[in-house]
């Protein structure tokens, strides 16, 4: 197959596998949030139910993605890199083999079900500011998102 028949093809398919993540990475991005030593890229990020968000580490610290337990929708699932069921257990085990870190080029997905917004942070570096949100919006488009 000719290069120019191949990307004739495979275009429609790459355009499609992108349309679900309004407000998050540019087409030239295979992911959603990236995150730089200290910060999530970008901060703030605006779904449609049923999204699924990819994070990836794009930097050479490890990091996680943990969820704000008490912050997120009563009806909405937990979430953290790791696996973990609660912010409790995700804290507990920063630091250990099985403590959801993430490390350069890997990732972490969630499905964000339920309207609302989804305040998280990096526990390693909460402290510096690490944090961002996930808003789960019918309209994502007039959603606020940011840099």
């Amino acid at each position: 197959m000719e290069r120019r028949d191949f990307l004739r093809a495979a275009g429609p398919a790459a355009v499609a596998g992108f349309a679900g993540c309004l407000g998050g990475g540019s087409a030239d991005t295979d992911y959603d949030v990236g995150m730089s030593a200290k910060a999530f890229r970008p901060v703030r990020i605006a779904v449609e139910p049923g999204t699924t968000v990819r994070w990836l580490n794009t930097s050479k610290q490890g990091h996680s993605v943990t969820a704000y337990e008490d912050e997120i929708p009563d009806e909405a699932d937990y979430f953290a890199s790791g696996g973990f069921d609660t912010e409790q257990a995700a804290r507990d085990n920063w630091g250990s083999s099985s403590g959801g870190t993430m490390y350069e080029g890997q990732d972490f997905t969630h499905t964000f079900e339920v309207l609302g917004e989804y305040p998280y942070f990096c526990i390693p570096h909460e402290r510096a500011g690490m944090v961002g949100t996930v808003v789960v919006t019918e309209n994502p488009e007039t959603a606020t998102t940011g840099e």
